[in-house]
């Protein structure tokens, strides 16, 4: 907030008690105060300090390309507005109506295994090709892997940033974030233009991402893993929660299985999150889904080689989903069996063909 000693919570209660923003700032010093506000915060305002500042804030988002959406405004969520303690705005870069749509946040560690990567992108994937906008955070991980995702599928996804909407965090993301744009997406953020990368302010925005969704799912979290406060926000805004299960033995898999054991819903395929889906949301997605739900392709946890060359069909064969293996453990089970170089070419061919991702130091995995 622009103005000192004022946060979301008692802006929001302010502008209710005088009912409608214009009335404060139109509002003297003393019915301020008598509102329950310190003394500086009623100065700001009553002074027209807090509005000269409010319109600089206005050229400025303007200037970064971005839209302000105040509480009171028809553009601002309805689900949004049901929390405990909304944002008094959001600024938007892309489509704001895009927020009041139906979808799904996807949240988890910064840190996930190639099984993690593999289901946060297939899901996201899945479930924004039968009409859900993806909700997450734009962080390093499960969060960017759900947008990669949702980006694959041509569909929507928003972005809930704990920057300025002008600061891309992390900067790598920048060529993601042009995606969602372009793909008719959105960026949006409750804080200031400009508001660099300060760690306190990425927990705040996670009651946003709950906020925004119908339901929450847990990819991989450990457990001292922020994703538990968006999980803890999910519940307190009465949302679905679900969870993919993971490992016992990796300390990734300890915030979902838990959330699991809690009474999160177990998730392994896209139909595990729709059903769950409120009637008439179903009935309203149904139709745009209608033709790929045909023939649907699912998270599932296994493969199949399909028509392949005998030496990719050994090579495929050694790969695992959930665990990467090095190159050199590939050509000395294969070798002299199958040549290095007949090795390095069914790998190429199969990461072409999109059934196996290189990791970085020369790791393989299955596509899921």
């Amino acid at each position: 907030m622009l103005t000192p000693g004022l946060g979301p919570t008692r802006a929001r209660k302010l502008v209710e008690h005088l009912s409608g923003i214009e009335n404060v700032f139109r509002a003297s010093l003393t019915e301020l105060e008598a509102a329950g506000l310190p003394g500086h915060s009623a100065q700001a305002i009553g002074t027209g300090k807090s509005q000269e500042l409010a319109q600089e804030e206005l050229v400025r988002a303007a200037s970064a390309g971005a839209e302000v959406v105040g509480l009171d405004d028809p553009d601002f969520p309805a689900r949004l507005k049901q929390i405990y303690d909304p944002p008094c705005v959001l600024y938007v870069r892309g489509e704001p109506s895009l927020l009041a749509q139906p979808g799904i946040a996807v949240v988890g560690t910064r840190h996930p295994t190639p099984y993690g990567i593999g289901m946060a992108e297939r899901l996201a994937s899945d479930l924004t090709s039968r009409g859900l906008v993806i909700f997450s955070g734009m962080a390093r991980g499960v969060d960017t892997c759900a947008h990669r995702g949702a980006i694959a599928a041509k569909g929507k996804t928003v972005a809930v940033f704990g920057t300025g909407v002008d600061v891309i965090y992390p900067r790598e993301n920048k060529k993601i974030a042009d995606s969602i744009l372009s793909l008719g997406g959105a960026l949006i953020s409750e804080f200031a233009v400009g508001t660099f990368a300060a760690p306190q302010n990425f927990p705040i925005r996670n009651r946003i991402i709950s906020g925004l969704a119908l339901g929450v799912l847990v990819v991989e979290a450990g457990e001292y893993s922020g994703t538990r406060i968006t999980a803890r926000c999910a519940l307190e805004q009465n949302r679905d929660l679900f969870a993919v299960p993971g490992n016992v033995t990796n300390k990734n898999s300890w915030g979902p299985n838990t959330l699991i054991k809690q009474g999160a819903k177990l998730t392994a395929t896209w139909e595990d999150v729709w059903e769950e889906l409120p009637q008439d949301v179903k009935a309203k997605l149904s139709q745009e889904f209608e033709q790929a739900a045909a023939a649907p392709e699912t998270g599932s946890l296994f493969g199949e080689a399909g028509s392949l060359s005998p030496q990719e069909k050994k090579v495929y064969a050694l790969l695992r989903q959930d665990e990467s293996v090095h190159i050199d453990e590939i050509v000395e089970k294969l070798e002299p069996e199958v040549s290095s170089s007949e090795i390095f070419a069914a790998l190429f061919e199969l990461e072409l063909a999109g059934r196996i991702k290189q990791l970085p130091g020369k790791n393989f995995v299955k596509s899921m």
